[in-house]
């Protein structure tokens, strides 16, 4: 344990004994909170019936929750005074949108009973754990035991670009906040354990459309033509080498293409081609610079075949890079929980998270939460429809993060 985070434990309480475990008929219901969340997923920005279920929940615990700007989305303070001056808020972050990917797990009595919805990046989970990490430090406050003020940040729309985190920020979720944790499922890693990392955990992500146009023809005479399919196949094949060349490969910027069209017959050279794809980056820093460095590889290669393009490059999120010392305190929150051995390093991902935008205004750190069944083989991974959580993960990120919210330094 840090000697900052000991120097600031409860005057009753030790990394030994802290309190705030969490009660057996509390995780049960969390439970069925977190299968009713699998069988009605929304999309973003219509989370409006797992936003009024959070709701109806807190206000029967005493909280006094209040909905987000947008409709959908809350947060819920406990303890203190946020814009009173006094200690500053440790704020537990969970996204609670779903995918718009069908639910595969036939078998599951939990299984998604909304067509081509599922929640499978494990988000009903996050949701879950934040709510009973309130519900047990509201109980905590209510006997004097929370030292330090609490908020909770229920935010949509994470799978949206660029994601609900900045409106929530918009709506005040972030003031008087002077550090914000979170978690995420992660499928490699066995429940009752968490993964962390100092520095950047995620990726950036942003997503790349192009149009390229030119005229057409019969494909007998290309020569008089602006073929089309060839400038999008060197698009396609190009630009992700040129980009590869034009930034220190430790940066890892790296253009990954997901759709390509054009044409409607094999004899015609077409007059239109279009390309989406996603543009991820390791480092912050040559992610700032990456809009101007691949559109301007993709007007050359274009440009080369005579094809005009239009370009449009949606800004996505930054990594999430964590801080060095609420990385910390989640070691000490896991360690004091379950032992030093329950936490172990991980790689840092090629996947993006908005939670990134929070840390663009204050300290913070995400941690993956183990949900793969301790001896399982089967490979469940993050966005596909057989995704599943073993729900003793529950129980696990309501103590990290109750032990986070007790062991907070006061500043």
């Amino acid at each position: 344990m840090s000697p900052e985070s000991e120097a600031d434990l409860p005057a009753d309480a030790t990394a030994d004994a802290l309190p705030g475990t969490l009660p057996e008929a509390l995780y049960t219901e969390l439970v069925a909170f977190r299968r009713d969340l699998h069988m009605h997923p929304e999309l973003g920005n219509q989370e409006f019936r797992t936003t009024a279920a959070i709701k109806e929940r807190l206000e029967k615990a005493g909280l006094a929750p209040r909905v987000l700007s947008a409709g959908t989305g809350l947060v819920c303070d406990i303890g203190g005074d946020p814009g009173g001056g006094g200690p500053a808020v440790l704020a537990l972050r969970a996204d609670i949108d779903a995918l718009p990917i069908p639910d595969t797990k036939s078998e599951s009595p939990y299984r998604s009973t909304v067509p081509d919805r599922a929640h499978a990046c494990g988000h009903d989970v996050h949701t879950t754990v934040v709510l009973g990490a309130g519900l047990v430090l509201a109980d905590l406050h209510r006997q004097g035991l929370l030292p330090r003020p609490v908020r909770l940040i229920f935010q949509p729309a994470e799978e949206v670009l660029p994601g609900g985190a900045a409106e929530a920020i918009k709506s005040g979720a972030l003031e008087g906040v002077g550090r914000i944790v979170a978690v995420h499922c992660d499928p490699r890693v066995d429940a009752g354990r968490i993964g962390l990392r100092q520095g950047p955990i995620t990726s950036a992500c942003d997503r790349l459309e192009v149009l390229l146009d030119g005229p057409g023809g019969h494909t007998a005479r290309p020569h008089l033509t602006t073929d089309l399919v060839t400038a999008a196949a060197r698009v396609v094949t190009d630009v992700p080498a040129l980009v590869g060349r034009r930034v220190d490969t430790r940066a890892g910027l790296a253009v990954t293409w997901g759709r390509i069209e054009s044409g409607h017959a094999p004899n015609v050279v077409p007059q239109h081609a279009e390309l989406a794809g996603t543009v991820r980056c390791l480092d912050i820093h040559a992610w700032r610079t990456a809009p101007d460095i691949v559109v301007a590889a993709i007007d050359e290669v274009a440009n080369l075949h005579k094809a005009k393009s239009e370009i449009n490059y949606v800004r996505g999120v930054p990594p999430v890079v964590n801080e060095p010392v609420v990385t910390e305190l989640l070691r000490d929150a896991m360690t004091a929980r379950r032992g030093a051995a329950s936490v172990e390093g991980t790689e840092q991902s090629l996947g993006g998270e908005d939670f990134s935008w929070y840390l663009e205004h204050v300290p913070g750190a995400m941690a993956r939460l183990g949900v793969r069944t301790p001896g399982e083989r089967t490979v469940r991974d993050l966005h596909q429809g057989d995704f599943d959580a073993d729900e003793s993960a529950i129980r696990v990120g309501v103590e990290l993060f109750t032990a986070a919210a007790l062991l907070h330094p006061t500043r």
